[in-house]
């Protein structure tokens, strides 16, 4: 437990000056609440996350393994380099726009992709929780099984539907109208990613197709 706690905390703190560098740098100033509450938030959930999956489904955490390195194809390599760019751009043009005030925004707004930011990372935990298997690539693993409950039951995809509300949320905490060109050219990869796991588990997972047949919805409920 000892060791957990250590790694924890340098897991926090790299994160927090590792964000820090990707928002204050571009920023030109550490007077952008935005960015603070963000990093904390943000930072502070994943580190949490991590301590409660290597307490509770450490194979999880062994499956998650950087998600290029995971990846089964070139194609889905070039989609993942593609995915980390448009984050990476989302970070740098929100903070390039505190820096040159391009986007004038109420302070209600930012509070609300905080919430946003949370939601996503709280489906993200119950996605993981009911879905041991949902590995960093596509693939199968040993003792694999198709899951069906939980927020499966609902959509396809959750933990996609958790990165929907995190690029939609991160620029509105960030206090950027314009970070959110980034969810535009974000939505093609997520559905080719989604098509192309769809393909794949239909193929490989047993009972996939039978699920695909009774849960219509791959993203968002009562519309796609």
């Amino acid at each position: 437990m000892k060791n957990l706690i250590i790694s924890a905390i340098r897991n926090f703190l790299i994160g927090i000056v590792a964000l820090g560098v990707l928002l204050f740098l571009p920023a030109g100033t550490f007077d952008y609440w935005q960015g603070w509450l963000f990093i904390v938030v943000f930072v502070g959930l994943v580190t949490l996350s991590g301590v409660y999956y290597s307490i509770h489904d450490p194979a999880l955490l062994e499956r998650r393994k950087p998600a290029i390195r995971a990846a089964n194809t070139p194609g889905q390599r070039l989609i993942l380099v593609y995915v980390y760019l448009c984050e990476l751009g989302i970070l740098v043009l929100s903070a390039l726009d505190r820096r040159f005030g391009w986007s004038q925004m109420p302070v209600y707004v930012p509070i609300i992709g905080e919430a946003l930011v949370v939601l996503a990372n709280v489906l993200w935990l119950v996605s993981k929780r009911e879905n041991s298997f949902a590995g960093a690539g596509i693939m199968i693993y040993e003792g694999h099984k198709c899951i069906t409950t939980g927020p499966y039951a609902l959509v396809r995809h959750p933990n996609y539907a958790g990165d929907l509300l995190l690029v939609i949320g991160a620029p509105l905490a960030l206090g950027s109208w314009w970070a959110l060109l980034f969810f535009v050219l974000l939505i093609p990869a997520m559905v080719w990613m989604i098509f192309e796991e769809e393909a794949f588990l239909k193929k490989n997972l047993p009972g996939y197709i039978e699920y695909t047949q009774k849960v219509h919805y791959r993203l968002v409920p009562y519309l796609w």
